[in-house]
């Protein structure tokens, strides 16, 4: 069986929280940006986004070198719970710190790492992830948008689904076919950056139930994508997409996309003098400590370079049903009017993490997968 560490945090990261804390209460004091739930897909702001970068925040872990500031995984870990718990809007960003950065560092080439992780520090340089395609479900395998090699780089064609972010995204790492399908369709498979502005590519939204637009459908029709923006070895993208998955399953976006929810339930609860209120949602915030005690020993061993596909699995699909139990748990106990431009919070909140929840179960991978991954990986140690 896989063990996890406990984490205790030091000063210096209990000082930090703090500092990040104040940094959000004095920019909502300012109405520098507004507050949300599932912030972290549906909030882009890139003016909040480059603010962030000015102050140092984004590719926190990365090398000073790149323009990072060479901080632990658990200080990232601090910064990313702070703020999803105000729900700021920082989704335009989301994808490149949180997964393209360390891909590239871990797979990519020099001339790719220069060119794109400073622009990314800055917060002026936004990737999407180009994996699921229509038709395919949850098979990630089943990969129909190929590649033929030309002269210095690749046609592209085919398409992407659920892209979040693409329409404000300025590249996207999609895995593509640049082989011909062989009975292991995991073979052959290799991962390219594409120009989202590229000439060929058409971008489509999916719109929420709310009406935002934050997933996407992209199209490539015969797009050119040079050489020198393959990411790693042709016909490893499984592989290098699998580890990219590690960062996307196992964070604090997995069990905090509708906290602004619950800390608004708390407080209408403390208002209404509601002991019994009270005492059922203490079992709730119960449930996210342990779930939180998960999530963050993910995170160290990730800094320790240790294998976590299992229990990031496990993460992802037990913070989808947390996530998803909080509307419901918030109208059985006090009386809400859910409406998007409601002027109370827990109204405003109801409604976003009402009509975001359904899509919780798909993202990052549906549930009835990552059941089979953590139950085969039982089994098999």
């Amino acid at each position: 069986m896989f063990s996890l560490p406990t984490v205790q945090f030091t000063d210096e990261q209990e000082q930090f929280r703090l500092e990040v804390r104040a940094f959000l209460q004095e920019h909502l004091a300012k109405g520098t940006f507004k507050t949300k739930c599932d912030s972290w897909l549906s909030g882009s702001d890139p003016a909040f986004s480059k603010l962030i970068g000015e102050q140092g925040w984004i590719g926190l872990t990365w090398p000073k070198k790149y323009g990072g500031q060479e901080r632990s995984t658990i200080d990232r870990y601090i910064l990313t719970e702070e703020f999803l718990a105000v729900g700021a809007p920082v989704a335009a960003h989301w994808f490149a710190d949180r997964q393209t950065g360390p891909l590239l560092m871990r797979f990519g080439t020099e001339e790719q790492r220069e060119f794109f992780l400073p622009k990314i520090v800055k917060g002026e340089c936004y990737f999407g992830i180009g994996l699921s395609e229509p038709n395919s479900g949850s098979d990630l395998a089943s990969v129909k948008t190929r590649a033929e090699k030309v002269e210095g780089g690749w046609i592209i064609n085919g398409s992407k689904t659920w892209t979040s972010n693409a329409h404000d995204a300025h590249y996207a790492v999609t895995l593509i076919r640049t082989e011909p399908l062989v009975e292991k369709k995991h073979e052959g498979l290799s991962q390219l950056i594409i120009d989202l502005h590229a000439e060929g590519v058409t971008i489509v939204p999916i719109k929420y139930l709310t009406g935002e637009h934050h997933f996407n459908e992209v199209f490539f029709d015969n797009v050119f994508v040079p050489d020198n923006m393959v990411v790693g070895t042709l016909g490893n993208g499984w592989k290098q997409g699998l580890a990219e998955l590690a960062f996307e399953r196992s964070g604090p976006e997995r069990i905090l996309s509708t906290f602004p929810l619950l800390d608004e339930l708390i407080a209408e609860l403390k208002r209404q003098g509601d002991a019994v209120g009270m005492k059922e949602a203490a079992k709730v915030l119960s449930r996210l400590w342990g779930l939180r005690n998960l999530s963050i020993g993910v995170a160290k061993v990730l800094e320790e370079g240790g294998e976590v596909a299992i229990p990031a699995a496990l993460v992802k699909s037990i913070g989808t049903k947390f996530e998803q139990s909080i509307p419901e748990i918030t109208r059985l106990l006090v009386r809400t009017y859910p409406r998007l431009e409601a002027e109370r919070r827990i109204d405003r909140f109801m409604a976003e993490s009402t009509l975001h929840a359904p899509g919780f179960t798909i993202r990052g991978g549906t549930s009835e997968v990552l059941y089979g991954m953590v139950a085969k990986g039982v089994v098999g140690q």
